[in-house]
């Protein structure tokens, strides 16, 4: 079963290839048809009976050829056989372009496309449209339809440029958050070890200062006491100063007289 055209873009009918059977199969106006006459696939529109100027038609192949090399044909094998499906040559008019509008809105919908931010579908489908606007350009004017190319091919590099520099500041990124959780580790044990050694210089310092006041204590208490000792002996050697000091003037009284 050839699968249904999912895409904006316009193709035509596809065409049967090849298939892998011992009847033989012929084309018979475009269409490939069986040895009992059934059709293998779709059958395109019959051709004109007109025949075409061989300069409007050396024109309509030049035509064709740019705009398989613009939109290469889809390729698919289905039960053994091989098909394929070139893009519509048919001219669009202005109601080609209001059906590829209202398309556009409707798969945008369909599909729940972000209107905003990146979105890979709406990328997608305004691929497709601009696409599909190559290919009727192209069909009027194959010069048109090639710069049109060009500007395509650009703005997919530049996308894909920024999908890339999106990318490696992603890896960058995961890279300086690993590196910063690694260091944050080892600023978290550093600084274990950092309060570990405070609690222990400030349990010295404790230490230190209950043995300064000890000794403080005990240096007030000694000056206490030789202060008191220093006192009495003051007292002890002004009481024997007045005594000897009685004791002289005693003796020297009577001497006088």
């Amino acid at each position: 079963m050839v699968p249904p055209n999912t895409s904006l873009l316009k193709y035509d009918n596809p065409i049967l290839v090849s298939r892998n059977t011992e009847k033989k199969a012929t084309k018979v106006s475009g269409a490939t048809v069986t040895g009992n006459g059934s059709p293998a696939g779709p059958v395109p529109s019959p051709p004109k009976t007109s025949k075409l100027p061989p300069v409007e038609a050396q024109k309509n192949q030049q035509t064709e050829e740019i705009l398989n090399s613009i939109l290469p044909p889809k390729e698919w094998q289905d039960n053994g056989q091989l098909w394929t499906q070139q893009v519509s040559s048919t001219p669009a008019t202005r109601l080609d372009v209001v059906n590829l509008q209202e398309q556009l809105d409707q798969k945008l919908q369909q599909r729940q496309a972000r209107e905003t931010g990146i979105c890979p579908v709406r990328r997608e489908l305004y691929s497709q449209s601009f696409d599909e606007l190559i290919r009727q350009v192209t069909i009027n004017c194959a010069e048109r339809g090639l710069l049109l190319l060009r500007v395509r091919d650009e703005i997919r590099m530049t996308i894909a440029a920024y999908q890339t520099l999106y990318e490696s500041s992603v890896a960058f990124g995961m890279r300086k958050a690993l590196q910063a959780e690694q260091g944050k580790a080892d600023m978290e044990n550093k600084i274990s070890e950092l309060e570990s050694e405070k609690r222990d210089s400030e349990r010295q310092v404790n230490e230190l200062k209950a043995k300064c006041e000890a000794i403080e204590k005990r240096e007030a208490e000694r000056r206490m006491v030789e202060e008191k000792r220093h006192t009495e002996e003051i007292q002890f050697l002004k009481r024997t100063n007045q005594q000897l000091k009685a004791q002289l003037e005693g003796i020297i009284a009577p001497t006088r007289k």
